[in-house]
């Protein structure tokens, strides 16, 4: 049985763009894998504690077993402070564990056969020939914080998030539909393969 495991990161509630594509991901997921279940993770409303060397094996333990256990990880990724939210960083933290993801004798990531794709939100612009290209931190860094794992994400990006209710970017509004809009359609065409594949 296909299983998806869902965590979401962002602050911002109801109000949050990362959260309703994590959703729309899983619903979609949903419809092609209609008998697959589904575990969710909110690391916004249960954090997870930073390392600690007296705590964090079996906390790592669980982390790793529930990656373990799932077929597609989707993950909400918003862009805070050019970077991801700390949450997620102690995720990452607590899953990189020699012996439980790391085959101690090979260096062999254990969880290469876990799909992830994280579901990045941008507040601005970060793309070529803007002002803060090269700010995104949070795509490089999940990268090759998982890298030793096997875990190897795939990225969607929404930007200009903040058009909507920020008034100095009105005149942005257009790209940031146009944002949306091209991520909702990635998100859409995730598994359409597995549907015509069953």
């Amino acid at each position: 049985m296909a299983q998806l495991l869902h965590i979401d990161s962002s602050i911002q509630g109801d109000r949050s763009v990362s959260r309703a594509l994590t959703a729309r991901a899983v619903e979609r997921w949903r419809a092609a894998h209609p008998d697959g279940t589904v575990t969710y993770r909110d690391l916004a409303v249960d954090p997870l504690p930073h390392l600690n060397p007296d705590t964090s094996a079996a906390l790592s333990g669980e982390l790793i077993d529930e990656i373990k256990a799932a077929d597609t990880i989707v993950l909400g990724l918003p862009l805070y402070n050019f970077g991801p939210p700390s949450t997620v960083k102690a995720w990452v933290d607590h899953i990189v564990a020699p012996g439980l993801s790391i085959d101690t004798d090979t260096g062999r990531g254990l969880l290469g056969d876990t799909e992830l794709i994280a579901i990045e939100t941008r507040g601005g612009g970060y793309g070529p020939g803007t002002p803060r290209e090269g700010w995104d931190h949070a795509q490089t860094w999940l990268t090759h914080g998982v890298s030793l794992t096997g875990l190897r994400p795939r990225f969607i990006v929404v930007e200009l998030t903040m058009a909507e209710t920020n008034p100095a970017m009105a005149e942005l509004k257009p790209l940031a539909a146009h944002s949306l809009a091209d991520g909702r359609d990635e998100i859409d065409r995730l598994w359409d393969a597995d549907e015509s594949a069953a």
